[in-house]
């Protein structure tokens, strides 16, 4: 705390009450925490001028005073103005790239990351312990410290640390809000619990009683952290690159599953037709991660080498030619910032440039020679384009000194001008000009085309002119949407619509060979024929159990066959399992899985709720770290997923004379 807070803020009478003890500290003084604060700040100053803009135009609906309508007239002009220049200023912080790259890069082409949504705090310990009085018949006052946890969580989770273990705190909270809303969100009244959420590209605020809400949002945030996880990646390695290919194509199949999971969200940046570029714009940065890595051990002047770099170049430039197009289209163009679709358009004609020089050198510096294979140059070579040039062939271009000369300068011709067009645009936007990494490789590029050409320059080059053909995209690894490693087995089993008990722990001990059981199903598989009187049976297994780990290893979605071998060669010692039982009840179904409608409450934003100050929510609370049932066994790997996290639990049990230690308690549905 000492060195995190060496700027002054130390003595806070906040710091010294030990409200950041479970919470998360803005005061952290790391590159990114202070972009994510001045995003917050903007954020208050966009609601103020909102409130103000929001006024004036009731008074100018509600006077006929003609003095006063000029007067509000001309506030309006200066308040509008202001909102202007708060978004300008927005813009500029999702545009600032540098601070999430990695400080190791000095020769990639630098990486777009997406900021996190800001949030207000929550209070839910009052209408908590109001609806547990009111519907369980229990004193509320008994679980303050667990409605504790859940509210420090949440506060953990608007600063999640930019690794795995912030993707684990944002996926816990994630997971228990469904279980939470299962037992505290009743589809036939509204809580009283304001979530409110500001918009990632406008900073306009949506406030609501809908959980659906939050956890869009934080589903949002889970693939925002991917992004910048994925852009700090050291990329001049091997490991680093496949870090950042994995965490792209995460957070592409995080956006992805946040567009068709909640529809109607009241929030721009959750649009579908926001999440549709932002998904597109992740598999793109994910295909040219695919590029880094086939070039990263170098590409050597090779003919087939150079063919095949050239195909991989288009495909990242078609890539992002389609993320372009999206960025461009109208409702989304208003929204986006002039950076992002500046650097789609940059990288579009970068990466045909390369395409195109690959191409041009493989013609000029590899002629046919007697001992090479003249089918498989030919191959290659008409692999390349949809159409030839009028009047050549493969085969008649590989023979022909004249034409290969001709049709490689017509290739470089091609890579200059796109080169030219990649800095035309990279000096068109203020933003993009600061990136000095992006303006020395562009200039390599062009430099290098240019020097290449005048090679094989002569003065009759307007008589040989000819049009370079488009060259075929194509790839050895194509970047796919990916579904985060935090699914809790398949979903025909592990849904919100069956129960499950916690796993036990069995240990098992063949009999002669026999475990005393047969299994069944695909994955997970499921325990049937069991005798009675087996060790395992005798240890607890039960008829109809799923077996969900064997020696610590995940098998929620191995098949028999795989759990077999895992089986097979058990020996006298016997083997530690995990076994599952599905309870009876059922989970109700949610009454709308829109972000927008919850009990036909419509759209709204609420500016009673956007009054309420942070400072006056959870500080006098009280904060007696004890385990229960919100601590969902992740309590030690949540103490490092925030820049400032919670501080360690005290174990305690729950008193037996509570009736509702079963809905609370973690032998519930909360693990599935």
């Amino acid at each position: 705390m000492d060195t995190i807070l060496s700027n002054g803020h130390k003595k806070n009478n906040m710091v010294d009450s030990g409200y950041f003890k479970k919470g998360c500290n803005p005061f952290a003084q790391t590159g990114r925490s202070k972009l994510q604060n001045e995003r917050a700040s903007l954020n208050q100053q966009i609601i103020k001028e909102m409130r103000m803009r929001a006024g004036a135009e009731n008074l100018l609906k509600a006077t006929t005073n003609n003095k006063v309508r000029e007067m509000v007239v001309l506030e309006l002009s200066y308040v509008n103005s202001n909102l202007q220049l708060l978004m300008e200023h927005l813009e500029g912080l999702n545009s600032s790239v540098e601070v999430y790259q990695n400080v190791e890069e000095t020769s990639s082409l630098p990486l777009i990351p997406m900021g996190l949504k800001e949030t207000k705090a929550a209070d839910f310990s009052v209408p908590f312990k109001d609806f547990i009085l009111e519907h369980y018949s229990e004193d509320g006052s008994n679980y303050e410290d667990t409605i504790a946890d859940l509210m420090d969580l949440r506060q953990a989770c608007r600063t999640p640390s930019r690794s795995d273990a912030g993707i684990d705190l944002l996926s816990s909270y994630f997971s228990q809000l469904s279980f939470v809303e299962n037992r505290f969100f009743p589809p036939s009244r509204q809580m009283g619990i304001f979530f409110t959420w500001y918009d990632s590209f406008t900073g306009v605020p949506v406030c609501q009683q809908n959980i659906a809400l939050e956890k869009a949002s934080i589903l949002f945030n889970t693939g925002a952290l991917y992004t910048q996880i994925a852009t700090r990646c050291n990329r001049q390695n091997q490991s680093g690159l496949e870090s950042a290919i994995d965490a792209f194509q995460k957070a592409a199949g995080t956006l992805n599953h946040l567009k068709e999971t909640f529809t109607h969200t009241p929030s721009y940046d959750m649009s579908p037709a926001m999440l549709n570029m932002l998904t597109r714009m992740m598999l793109a940065q994910a295909q040219e991660c695919v590029f880094d890595k086939i070039a990263l051990p170098g590409i050597k002047n090779e003919y087939f080498c150079l063919c095949r770099m050239a195909q991989e170049a288009a495909k990242v430039c078609d890539v992002y030619s389609v993320v372009y197009q999206s960025m461009i289209q109208t409702p989304v163009k208003d929204h986006v910032p002039f950076f992002w679709s500046a650097m789609a358009q940059v990288k579009t004609n970068h990466y045909r440039a390369l395409a195109h020089y690959f191409v041009a050198t493989a013609l000029l510096d590899h002629e046919l020679c007697p001992n090479d294979d003249e089918d498989k140059q030919e191959k290659a070579l008409s692999q390349l384009y949809d159409s030839m040039p009028d009047g050549m062939s493969p085969l008649k271009i590989l023979k022909s000194k004249d034409d290969r000369k001709h049709l490689g300068k017509a290739h470089l011709r091609k890579a200059i001008l796109d080169h030219e067009e990649a800095l035309r645009i990279h000096n068109l936007c203020r933003q993009v000009k600061k990136l000095d990494v992006l303006q020395e490789i562009l200039q390599a590029g062009h430099k290098r085309s240019l020097n290449k050409y005048s090679e094989f320059d002569s003065e009759n080059d307007f008589v040989d002119f000819i049009e370079a053909p488009q060259i075929i995209a194509k790839t050895e690894q194509k970047a796919e949407m990916a579904v985060p490693s935090t699914s809790k087995g398949p979903l025909a089993l592990f849904s919100a619509k069956q129960r499950w008990t916690a796993p036990r722990g069995v240990h098992i001990t063949p009999q002669e060979g026999d475990l005393g059981f047969t299994l069944k199903g695909d994955a997970p598989v499921q325990i049937q024929s069991l005798d009675p009187l087996s060790p395992a049976a005798i240890e607890g297994v039960k008829e109809g159990d799923y077996i969900v780990s064997i020696q610590d290893t995940d098998c929620k979605w191995l098949g028999v066959s795989e759990v077999m071998k895992m089986l097979k060669n058990v020996g006298d010692e016997g083997v530690d399992i995990q076994v599952i039982s599905l309870m009876e009840n059922t989970v109700s179904s949610m009454p709308n899985k829109s972000a927008t409608y919850c009990g036909g409450l419509p759209k709204t934003y609420s500016m009673i709720c956007l009054a309420m100050d942070d400072d006056k929510i959870g500080k006098t609370r009280k904060v007696t770290k004890k385990l229960s049932f919100l601590s969902w066994g992740n309590k030690n790997k949540q103490k490092t997923a925030s820049t400032i996290s919670p501080s360690s639990a005290v174990t305690r049990t729950l008193p037996s004379k509570n009736r509702l230690s079963t809905a609370f308690s973690n032998t519930d549905s909360s693990l599935y």
